[in-house]
């Protein structure tokens, strides 16, 4: 089954996790790894690159967002293995990543899960009006 990834400035991404737990119970196959204001690149991506090589083939890396250390080494670590990179993390979009590796390599989903990220970036207020 395909691995998540999710690197994160500080350490959010580990508490996401646990705020998911308590939505669906315990996810396995899910890592996480934050960039902290001592690391240096270098230290960031050798740590990311430990775990990326044992990750199976069609395993995703989840990002905060795009243009920073986080998405730099996982761009970079993805040219040589068999990983997706999508930058944008938010609860559904992880939620929708672990449903969708049931179905197979999660690089293969890259559109799909792009497309939940964005789709759930919604004005709550506006939504409810709507449903009335």
């Amino acid at each position: 089954m395909p691995e998540i990834l999710i690197l994160t400035h500080g350490g959010w991404g580990a508490e996401l996790c646990n705020s998911l737990r308590m939505v669906v119970g315990e996810i396995a196959g899910v890592h996480t790894l934050a960039l902290m204001p001592v690391d240096t690149f270098s230290d960031f991506y050798h740590s990311v690159q430990q775990v990326v090589t044992k990750m199976p083939a069609g395993s995703l890396i989840l990002t905060d967002f795009i243009g920073g250390t986080t998405s730099n080494v996982a761009a970079r670590l993805s040219l040589d293995h068999p990983v997706a990179v999508i930058c944008g993390l938010n609860a559904s979009l992880l939620l929708q990543a672990l449903d969708l590796r049931e179905q197979g390599a999660l690089s293969a989903q890259v559109s799909e899960l792009v497309a939940a990220g964005r789709e759930s970036c919604r004005d709550v207020v506006a939504h409810i009006q709507q449903q009335r």
